[in-house]
Order: structure tokens, then C-alpha cells, then sequence
């Protein structure tokens, strides 16, 4: 498979900066939730923006450009290892993949749907955007929200 932005599959799509890593999301993308945990703050130099895909429906062209290092037991973060663009978060036993927002070709048609960790933020900013906040982490039942409203409606 090749990935060309500009070909007219209809899905979403995204890559690094330097484009040798482009990869398509052939399912839902979660809402974007921004982490402002400590380790999303050193890794970004503020916070992290990121919705996410089924682990089926991530299709990565170029895998081989993408490093992957395990930020802390089970899970890891995949940068681009020619440009150091941060592509995806990932956690062992979840039946997700978390692509960055930013990287995702525009328009994405997402939006904001929540903050998590913001009592770990960092102290130059307020987050002012009316959207919901949280101290810590957030349960939210993705993809399991998307999967059970699909099938409500009869979609595979």
C-alpha cells in the first residue's frame, strides 16, 4: 500500500514532519484528550495532544522509520527516527493505538474532549478553553463507546 495524501481514499491519514512515515486510520479516530502529565510535558515541552485508532485500523507505511521507546512498563512512544516527529502512544492489553492529533492531515473533522493529568501541568500556562479537566487520568470507554454504538446501528 501506498500512502499519497492526495490520492482520494476518503479516511483519515497523517505523518511526520519529514513525511517518511505516513500512516492511515481506516476506522473511527477517538476525540483528542490532552495529557499534561509529566511525561508528555518533557517529551513535548508542554502537553500532548492525541485521539487514537483501533489497533486494526492503524496501517503504518515505512514502520521501520518509527522508533519506539518504552516510557515506562508496557508502554511506548513511536517517533519518527529521521525528523523526531512523535507519532503514536502505545500501552500493552489495549485494543488501541494513540496517534498524535497534530500529525494527523487536515482538515481532521476531531475536537477537544477532555483534559487529563492537568495537576501536573506546567506552570507558564493556564488551559482556559472551557473544556473538561481532570487531575489525574480519565476513564473513558474507547473504543468501546464507538464499537457498541456501531453495532446499535447494525455496522460492522
Amino acid at each position: 500500500m501506498t500512502a499519497d495524501k492526495n490520492d482520494s481514499w476518503n479516511g483519515s491519514a497523517g505523518s511526520c514532519l519529514c513525511e517518511a512515515v505516513r500512516y492511515r486510520v481506516t476506522g473511527p479516530l477517538r476525540p483528542v484528550i490532552a495529557c499534561h502529565c509529566v511525561q508528555c510535558r518533557k517529551a513535548y515541552s508542554n502537553f500532548a495532544a492525541f485521539s487514537a485508532a483501533r489497533r486494526g485500523d492503524l496501517e503504518i507505511e515505512n514502520p521501520e522509520g518509527v522508533t519506539w521507546f518504552e516510557s515506562s512498563p508496557g508502554v511506548r512512544r513511536g517517533f519518527c527516527r529521521y525528523c523526531g516527529s512523535s507519532l503514536f502512544w502505545d500501552c500493552d492489553g489495549l485494543g488501541y493505538v494513540s496517534v498524535s492529533a497534530g500529525t494527523l492531515d487536515q482538515p481532521s473533522g476531531l475536537s477537544l474532549h477532555h483534559h487529563i493529568y492537568v495537576a501536573d501541568k506546567g506552570d507558564f500556562y493556564e488551559i482556559g478553553d472551557g473544556v473538561e479537566c481532570h487531575a489525574k487520568s480519565h476513564a473513558y470507554n474507547w473504543p468501546d463507546d464507538v464499537m457498541g454504538a456501531e453495532a446499535a446501528r447494525g455496522e460492522d
